[in-house]
This record gives structure tokens, sequence and C-alpha cells, in this order.
């Protein structure tokens, strides 16, 4: 059968407009080509996934890979928290005293605190130990009064299964065990997402828990300008480095999850780089309209 000319004219047509890329397309295949090149010479693996604030767009190298996060898992511990304070289970104002049967190792001020004898502060205060200084003892404190089991079923209830709060901090033999505390980058970017959005709990708490996510200074802050407000949370074990976090990128803030593993002692830390390598996309997608026309 013979088709009219004009009808396969059109057909061509329509067929070659579906299959043009835009402009944003084009660079965000560079912006993952850069990743990859930097992946190529990691000597471990690599995991990202950036989401846009402004259009919701995302795109990801191994996004739904499965990662050990460290310290990055104290995101989920926050917002329970500020879940079950809203509950009514506690307020933040509460007053907590620790004492030496709190004490754990790794990072935080509180051990060295209670060298001196028991600590009694505010779960607010806690809470803002566990995030700005990554503190341990805080943490595990955390998971005790908001009960693992519900930081998992709050998880389950956002619909992010692959996210799992399986122990406590610095318990060496869980890790022997292979329990660890997981999840994705894809995951980890909408979560914070929902803190962005103001919608978890209420827009007052998800300020409340950005702002103090805002205290931490690590790989993510450090490669974005003074001047752009960064909101995050590291992480970091033998052979693992992740960060996840918001940049308040002015007309283009966006949600990073950067996660690495498997890696030699000594490797780098890839979250910098990474972050770097994703800031200048999202800088020249502020800069241009969507016909790639300068305009900023």
């Amino acid at each position: 059968m013979i088709m009219p000319k004009a009808f396969l004219c059109a057909l061509l047509l329509a067929s070659s407009s579906a299959a043009q890329p835009s402009i944003e397309d084009l660079l965000e295949s560079k912006t993952l080509a850069a990743i990859a090149d930097l992946d190529r010479s990691f000597d471990g693996a690599i995991g990202v996934a950036a989401l846009d604030l402004t259009t919701g767009r995302t795109f990801a190298y191994h996004g739904e890979t499965v990662f050990a996060q460290a310290s990055s898992i104290k995101i989920p511990i926050l917002m329970r928290a500020f879940q079950a304070a809203a509950e009514g289970r506690f307020s933040l104002d509460d007053q907590l005293t620790l004492t030496t049967k709190d004490t754990v190792g790794g990072s935080g001020q509180l051990q060295r605190l209670l060298e001196s004898g028991p600590v009694t502060l505010s779960i607010r205060d806690l809470l803002t130990a566990m995030m700005r200084d990554s503190d341990n003892v805080a943490t595990n404190r955390a998971i005790t009064l908001v009960d693992m089991a519900s930081v998992n079923r709050m998880l389950d209830e956002l619909g992010f299964l692959n996210t799992r709060l399986r122990r406590i901090m610095i318990d060496s033999g869980a890790a022997q065990r292979g329990l660890e505390n997981v999840s994705t980058p894809l995951e980890m970017v909408r979560l914070v997402r929902l803190l962005h959005d103001g919608a978890f709990i209420s827009p007052r708490a998800s300020d409340e828990m950005i702002a103090i996510m805002t205290l931490v200074d690590a790989s993510m802050r450090k490669a974005i300008p003074e001047e752009i407000r960064v909101a995050s949370k590291p992480g970091g074990v033998p052979g693992v480095q992740c960060e996840t976090g918001i940049v308040y990128l002015r007309h283009r803030p966006f949600a990073l999850s950067v996660m690495s593993a498997a890696a030699p002692e000594g490797a780098p830390n890839p979250v910098g780089a990474i972050t770097s390598i994703v800031l200048r996309h999202f800088q020249r997608l502020a800069s241009i309209n969507a016909a790639g026309h300068r305009v900023r």
C-alpha cells in the first residue's frame, strides 16, 4: 500500500519533533557525563540524585542503589522526633538528663561533658546536637526517645521503603552482622524535598528542621559559595561518605544527595567535587530561559 506523500511528511515531522531533546536535556546529559568521569577515577561506588525544587525534575546516577547512610540517617530521626512532638508525645522543650551510661564513641561534645557529671538539656537542644555536631550520644538518646520502629513506620507511611534505621550509632557488632542504616540517593532527595516544601507536619516545623540543618558545616557547605544557604547532613564510616541537603540557589534551589561506598582507606571524599558539578548545572539553568538564552 502506498501512503500519500502529505501523510508521510506529517508522520516524519511528528516523529522528528518528538525525538528532539530540550536544552535542559542536553545540559543534564553533560552533567551526568561529568559525574561518570569522576566516578571512573574514584576507587569505590558512587550514587547521586539531584532534584530541581523549582520544577520537580530529577536526574540521578545510580540513584536507586542502596547505600549505607552513616550519620545522614539522622535526617529521618530528626523528622520523627518533630512528628512525635506534634502528636503530643512530648514537647521539644521537655528536659532530659544524660548520664555516663549514655556515653558512646564517635563524634560529638556530650560524651566529654558527661565526664564532669550528668548533663540536662531540652529535647530541641538534643536534636540540634545530633545534627550540628553529629553527636552520637544525642542520636542514640533520640532513637530511644522516639523508638527505632516508629522511625521506620514513618518512612513506610511516606513511601520511602528503601530508607531504614536498623541500628544505633557506633554498634560495630551490628555492622559486622550486616545491619546498616541505609537509603538511596533518590529517596533522600525526595525526603528533604518534603521539608523544603513545608509538607512534613507543617511549614513551621519543616522550617525549624531546615534551620537546624543549616548549622552543619561539611563538604556540601564548603563546595557552595558562602552567600548561598545550605541545609544538609553528612555521614561517614570506613569506606562510606555521603551527604544529603538543600541548596538555596537563587532562582533554582535544588536538593542533592551524594553517596559513596566500598572505598579504600585514604580515598578522597567525593561529595565536594560532585556538589560543584551539580551546582554548575543549576547555576546554568538559573541563568537561562527554556531556549537557552542567557537572561541573568
